[in-house]
């Protein structure tokens, strides 16, 4: 069952260190210090936030849905939950979370070859998550290639678990402005493709932009 802690931040916009905003089919990556605190703003609402978090100290070590979600006994992602690398260890908390809906199941980002499957094959040529992926880890000097793509968190996306355990795309639930936070546990590197996606309802069939700010501890 689905629980929801909502918690709103007592966190000042004018105080952050770090202020952007990411459009619709753009990526950004950025790493955080411990203690350090990051906000994704769903500027619009039913934006999709494909993201991926790895330790900066070893890129091998990266976000792990199993671990996550094995650490928590539960299957969602919300305030209180820990986000967990590969070996175990604390990346990142969700401290603050007015949305309550973040898929961590549905697997990877979109692809071209996905949504050729998925869909038709005159799809092939649209723009994906997977290439915003490998253009930003391109460009890290050969720190990460593409075996560092691995199932990532879908923040803002509406993917319910039936009770056969069957998924599903849905309209989402975010709304304008509502936005997720996350404490930094260690030296941790972030990775996001805000979702270009128009075949499916995970961003309304409208791609939307998102805002990125950070504060020290």
């Amino acid at each position: 069952m689905a629980v929801f802690n909502r918690v709103e931040s007592s966190r000042r916009i004018e105080d952050a260190i770090y202020d952007e905003v990411i459009l619709a089919g753009n990526g950004w990556m950025h790493e955080l210090f411990p203690g350090q605190v990051l906000r994704i703003v769903d500027l619009e609402g039913n934006q999709a936030v494909d993201t991926l978090f790895y330790d900066a100290e070893n890129p091998e070590d990266h976000y792990s849905a199993v671990a996550s979600i094995a650490g928590q006994s539960n299957i969602y992602l919300t305030t209180g939950s820990i986000l967990r690398s590969e070996s175990g260890k604390e990346l990142l908390k969700i401290i603050a979370d007015t949305c309550g809906r973040h898929d961590t199941l549905g697997g990877g980002c979109c692809s071209a070859q996905s949504n050729t499957v998925r869909y038709s094959h005159d799809k092939l040529s649209m723009h994906n998550c997977r290439d915003t992926f490998m253009l930003l880890m391109s460009k890290q000097n050969g720190k990460y290639t593409k075996r560092d793509l691995v199932p990532n968190v879908n923040f803002f996306m509406n993917v319910p678990v039936s009770s056969d355990g069957g998924l599903e795309y849905c309209d989402g639930i975010s709304a304008p402005g509502y936005y997720v936070e996350m404490l930094s546990m260690c030296h941790t590197e972030v990775l996001i493709s805000n979702c270009p996606q128009l075949n499916n309802p995970a961003n309304g069939y409208n791609p939307t932009p998102i805002r990125i700010l950070i504060w020290d501890k």
